[in-house]
């Protein structure tokens, strides 16, 4: 009879615990989902004038980095972006044999590689015609037998110095100067692109500081510009988009005005 009763209340203790272990279920996920809901985003917007009488317009299609940590744990990383030796787009394209064409087409869309926009029939045969895009063309409707294809993938037969060879060029900078980071457990350094319009948003960032930066200078006309500030993303900032406007020019509104210096020569 002893035995049956401790089996019973045996039973009867497992069933209390695995009762009180149920009912703290609810409350151990709900903090866990409030623990992984602890993350903000910043919504970043870019304006610049070319000139000061130019209108503000938004920074299309550039690429800007959230970098974490405080600009003096990020020192060596701005002094490298401070002191690099960069080749500028028309410079590039000048060196490596690109036709003043082809250079004014990039120039006209703001463009740093022929994927920028979409060809145009015009720039391949009559009075706009891109020397490049015309031979590129040729080779593409002899390999293909149709112009209709050929026009789809004409940039496949542009020399790639000239078909990607910009932008890997600027892939080796950028991958250089993230190595001067500082390592760490701590959050990852996130990359956005603008859009049409200049905007661009960093998401599940967590609360502390960062720097923003686009590492490499953007070539507005005549000058780089380089954006190089601190962000404090703070727990009541947290699920939130903030809005942080960035310019070329000062401004009440405007959080990080760009450091401009003349582009260099051309070699």
């Amino acid at each position: 009879m002893s035995q049956r009763v401790s089996k019973n209340d045996l039973l009867l203790r497992v069933g209390i615990v695995s009762l009180a272990v149920l009912a703290a279920l609810p409350l151990v996920i709900g903090h866990s989902q409030n623990q992984a809901q602890q993350t903000g985003v910043l919504r970043l917007r870019a304006r610049v004038r070319l000139s000061d009488t130019a209108p503000l317009r938004g920074l299309a299609r550039k690429r800007f980095f959230l970098v974490p940590g405080s600009l003096e744990q990020n020192r060596a990383l701005v002094e490298a972006i401070d002191h690099q030796l960069l080749t500028t787009r028309d410079c590039y394209y000048q060196k490596n044999g690109a036709s003043q064409a082809l250079i004014e087409w990039l120039k006209e869309g703001d463009c740093e590689s022929v994927y920028c926009r979409a060809v145009a029939q015009e720039f391949v045969s009559g009075p706009k015609a891109v020397p490049e895009f015309a031979t590129a063309f040729a080779a593409s409707e002899k390999e293909f037998g149709s112009a209709a294809t050929a026009m789809k993938w004409l940039t496949t037969n542009l020399p790639p110095n000239l078909r990607d060879g910009f932008y890997r060029d600027r892939k080796g900078v950028l991958d250089a100067l993230l190595k001067q980071a500082p390592a760490g457990p701590g959050a990852p350094i996130q990359s956005v692109m603008t859009d049409r319009n200049g905007t661009a948003f960093f998401t599940d960032l967590a609360p502390g500081t960062y720097v923003l930066s686009n590492l490499v200078p953007t070539e507005l006309g005549q000058t780089l510009a380089t954006w190089n500030c601190e962000v404090q993303i703070k727990p009541d900032d947290l699920a939130t988009e903030k809005p942080y406007l960035i310019s070329n020019r000062k401004d009440k509104l405007v959080k990080c005005v760009a450091v401009e210096k003349p582009a260099p020569a051309c070699q």
